[in-house]
């Protein structure tokens, strides 16, 4: 294993005193307030109850209430500020119904500044911040004269600067119980707590809340009621902690390490926790604790685990090391992301936090390790080194994407976590490329940067990253790595200082490799190839397609060859380098035909296509099904076939050859042994998903193409029924067996396995007495089943049950509910399996279910499990009477008046209108074009419905 990156840390010391963990800090409380300040002293002794007046930015509130026009910002116009804060204090006075903050900002002049005015510009949310003092070194600023408020900005005009280095004291008040958007500071079940990327810490002060100021926030003070709010935490290290009046508490942080706005946080609430510790490689213990509501602390074993995991990978695989004695993380019911890696203390969505067998799928347990890994890594790619500016997002979140799918790889599989994350890929970011919001790595301009986080910056933004460490191998990606942490810890840097640490470390050119940062849409690469048997040459041809306005993209294409007589592998994978439009590269040497295996392991985000005749394809596709030794691509084979099938039969065309081709296939892996890895086989069953089948389709008809993909479906599962029923018996028979619930990779495996035959003999229910069959099936292990995962399959085959199945299938759903009623995420999972169910009553379901009382449009996560999954349910969703489109549309209008961040990402259902036939592309229009018609309408959702119309 690599020798550990020391971390770079401040010294400090940690011990329990009552249970609560206080530290000393490096900074002694004389240099803490060793800032020239006057009145200091008013600062720490401020407590509730604040009589305001007039806010000294009511004028600009009523403004913004009555007119927003929405502002495009551009990458090319990016400029450093006249001024950075260096230093930050705050002081969170939080009362019910009230918050009041006060906060110094140490103001020094940027040096290199290239602006002519040397004023001081400040964001903030004049919506949900109210401005009620202001100072420059205790003296007070007078409105016009030393200072401007207008929409979204404060000005200290550089006059009321007195001197180079000075302090800035605002005090303002916020309302957290009306903070619906779940930006900024806001009330959640027991707790207050904060989400400031990207733009929220202006809805809690005025900053400069952007990436590129990077401030050491040496004192944040929260106090709140102690009965109510017992845990206090804050970024980096407890320094203080103590008893205030009137039933009262406070506590003392203190991060070491200068950072962005961005990453800031607070947590006050009622919480239960588990804590654990680690040692680093050098030897340093850090304190870990997980905290959520005190009746989900039984679920949080499995997160500390794979913190502990993260970590420990983190030092062997890239020599980071964790920089704080303490790391925290929050589980917070009402979240907008999946979680965020504030320093020092993470805040995480419920749903990738909260696991145990009754209550997560393994899919969940998957996301969990995932994502805690992920904001963990985040530590060093985001945190320690971050981004200039927000164009640069796919620098911290792309990089650490792909250090997360390693991580994960190495977990469990790799080749089924690498099957996993091309389904996504194709599934969601083609997609995402394919329609209007279509945009590069990093973009050129956005209107609300919310809508950015996209597939294409983290996920299109991962597989660039991988594509370095497929060109510089592994070693010299980590050489790059290495070069890149020494060049520019604790600094805000570009995509374009990443590629050069990358092209220095390994002494190679990678200038044409930066198209790929503005290149948006999928490239489709074209193949052909040809033998020649008496210079024994096997010739391979690529041409490459893409959106590029700078020329061809260097893409790395990992290829093979296999004998096409024996199934041996004659030449290993070779990184071919296409930098041309039109390349050939030749193979010497070669003893008899070949068959290539192409873009192994997916080594590059693109389409691969095959020049030849179809059905000469079809054969060569058989072949590496059955034989390819690279698990990737004989994944992919076998899928090929499947997707040739189904189109064939959504033509009505004749399938008989592809049918004997996917035939001998599936019967092959059916009858295969797995070994130890059961997903695998699992997923070479499966047939590929309706989202990635639609991403091949011009024009997509979701219903025929429903239609097709289940007739291919149960013609294999009545072929293969005895077999495929011999299997499900024999994994059932076995998991009684073996009994204990595990989370591990043959178990995992195991019953994917089983749930795909499930599947199967499930779709096999045209007669009465096939429907009964299938429910007393899918009932029997809904009734047995020892975990979630197992339930929840049963439950999918039962929803869409009819007829003589329809009792079995409400009776189940009424099962599910009681059992699911008191667990948020469960109840979450009883919403979707109904939104998902293949009925052609569905969308009446749904809007009774809308009407539940268990539903909220205010908590992301129970929005998205019926509304956005409903969209998911696309033969229903594209009805061509349009009525799902309307009441989404509806449903979008309603949203936006309370979180823009979920009713902008709610709009993408309907923006891709084009590539449905004219009917349905009309009606789902007319929904965007009612939406841009609204009044008002916030940025977030004008950009989408914007772009959705161009």
């Amino acid at each position: 294993s690599a020798v550990p990156r020391p971390a770079t840390t401040m010294a400090s010391s940690c011990k329990s005193n009552g249970g609560v963990n206080t530290c000393s800090s490096p900074f002694s409380k004389a240099k803490l307030f060793s800032m020239p300040f006057i009145g200091r002293k008013s600062f720490l002794s401020t407590r509730g109850g604040f009589s305001p007046g007039t806010a000294l930015n009511s004028a600009v509130q009523a403004e913004t209430e009555t007119s927003s026009t929405p502002v495009e910002t551009f990458r090319k116009d990016y400029q450093a500020p006249a001024n950075w804060v260096t230093h930050m204090d705050m002081n969170f006075q939080i009362h019910d119904g009230k918050t009041t903050v006060t906060s110094l900002l140490t103001i020094e002049p940027n040096a290199d500044s290239k602006l002519d005015k040397e004023d001081l510009v400040l964001d903030g949310d004049e919506t949900c911040v109210s401005l009620l003092s202001l100072s420059v070194d205790g003296e007070d600023l007078v409105a016009d004269e030393d200072y401007t408020v207008s929409p979204g900005k404060l000005t200290i005009h550089a006059s009321a600067l007195t001197r180079p280095k000075c302090v800035l004291k605002t005090v303002i008040e916020t309302v957290p119980e009306d903070n619906t958007q779940l930006s900024g500071l806001y009330k959640s079940g027991p707790m207050y707590c904060t989400q400031c990327e990207a733009v929220g810490f202006r809805r809690i002060t005025y900053y400069p809340d952007r990436p590129d100021n990077m401030a050491t926030f040496d004192r944040v003070r929260i106090e709140a009621d102690k009965e109510k709010y017992p845990i206090l935490l804050g970024n980096g290290n407890l320094v203080e902690n103590g008893e205030g009046e009137d039933g009262r508490h406070y506590s003392v942080w203190s991060d070491p390490f200068p950072k962005p706005s961005y990453l800031f946080c607070i947590v006050a609430g009622d919480l239960g926790s588990i804590k654990s510790s680690y040692t680093t490689t050098s030897g340093k213990s850090v304190h870990l604790e997980i905290f959520s509501e005190k009746e989900n602390v039984s679920k949080l074993d499995y997160a500390m685990t794979s913190l502990i995991n993260s970590m420990k990978w983190d030092e062997e695989k890239f020599g980071l090391e964790y920089d704080l004695g303490i790391y925290n993380i929050v589980a917070v019911n009402d979240f907008n992301m999946g979680a965020m890696e504030n320093k020092g203390l993470n805040v995480f969505n419920t749903a990738y936090v909260l696991a145990d067998e009754k209550t997560a799928t393994d899919s969940d347990f998957e996301r969990v390790e995932g994502v805690i890994g992920h904001e963990y890594f985040h530590n060093w790619t985001g945190n320690r080194v971050t981004c200039r500016d927000w164009f640069q997002l796919t620098l911290k979140e792309g990089l650490t994407v792909f250090r997360d799918q390693e991580f994960s790889g190495d977990m469990g599989s790799k080749p089924v976590k690498r099957i996993e994350t091309v389904k996504g890929l194709r599934g969601r970011q083609f997609n995402e490329d394919a329609g209007p919001m279509s945009h590069p790595i990093r973009p050129d301009s956005y209107i609300s940067m919310d809508n950015f986080y996209t597939h294409t910056v983290y996920y299109k933004g991962a597989e660039v990253i991988g594509m370095y460490n497929t060109l510089l191998t592994p070693a010299g990606f980590r050489k790059g790595m290495d070069l890149y942490f020494e060049r520019h810890d604790g600094s805000a840097v570009t995509c374009d200082d990443f590629r050069a640490a990358m092209a220095d470390a390994n002494g190679v050119n990678l200038d044409q490799f930066a198209k790929w940062y503005s290149t948006p849409g999928t490239p489709t690469v074209t193949y052909s190839s040809s033998y020649d048997a008496e210079s024994e040459t096997f010739t391979i041809t690529f041409t490459q397609e893409t959106k590029s306005t700078e020329g061809p993209l260097h893409i790395p294409i990992s290829t093979g060859l296999l004998d096409k007589s024996t199934g041996e592998e004659v030449v290993p994978t070779k990184v071919l380098e296409l930098k041309e439009t039109t390349q050939s590269f030749e193979f010497k040497g070669v003893k008899g035909n070949v068959v290539p295996s192409i873009l192994r392991g997916f080594s590059a985000p693109v389409k691969i296509v095959s020049s030849t005749d179809s059905k000469e394809d079809e054969e060569a596709l058989a072949f590496l099904a059955a034989h390819d030794t690279d698990g990737f691509n004989k994944w992919e084979a076998g899928q090929k076939l499947y997707t040739s099938l189904i189109f064939q039969n959504l033509k009505g065309e004749d399938a008989t050859q592809t049918l004997d081709y996917v035939s001998e296939a599936f019967g092959r892996t059916l009858a295969s042994d797995p070994g130890n890895d059961y997903s695998i086989k699992a997923y070479a069953l499966s047939l590929p998903s309706e989202a990635g089948l639609s991403e091949e389709l011009d024009v997509v008809d979701p219903v025929a193409l429903r239609k097709a993909r289940k007739e291919t479906k149960k013609a294999i599962a009545r072929k293969f029924e005895k077999e495929i029923r011999a299997q499900y018996e024999k994994l059932t028979k076995a998991m009684e067996e073996d009994g204990e619930f595990k989370v591990d990779t043959i178990s995992t495996g195991r019953r994917m396995l089983r749930n795909i035959m499930l599947d199967y003999l499930c779709s096999i229910c045209d007669s009465d007495e096939e429907k009964m069959a299938c429910a007393t099936m899918a009932t029997a292990q809904f009734e047995s089943a020892h975990g979630l995962t197992d339930k929840m399959a049963a439950l999918q085959s039962l929803v869409s049950m009819n007829g003589v199945a329809a009792d079995a299938r409400d009776s189940a759903i009424e099962k599910f509910y009681d059992f699911a009623k008191d667990d948020a995420l469960v109840l979450d999972k009883w919403f979707s399996v109904q939104a998902m169910a293949d009925l052609p009553d569905v969308l009446d379901r749904v809007k009774v279910l809308k009407n539940h009382p268990d539903f909220t449009l205010t908590n992301p996560n129970r929005c998205r499990s019926l509304i956005s999954v409903f969209t998911m349910n696309a033969a229903h969703y594209h009805n061509e009477n349009g009525e799902g489109y309307k009441f989404v549309g509806d449903i979008i209008a309603e949203l936006d008046k309370l979180n823009p961040q979920v009713s902008s990402r709610s709009a993408g259902s309907l923006i891709q209108w084009r590539r449905y036939n004219e009917a349905r592309g009309a009606l789902m229009k007319a929904e965007l074009e009612k939406l841009s018609k609204m009044k008002p309408i916030s940025d977030d959702l004008f950009e989408v419905v914007s772009r959705g119309l161009k």
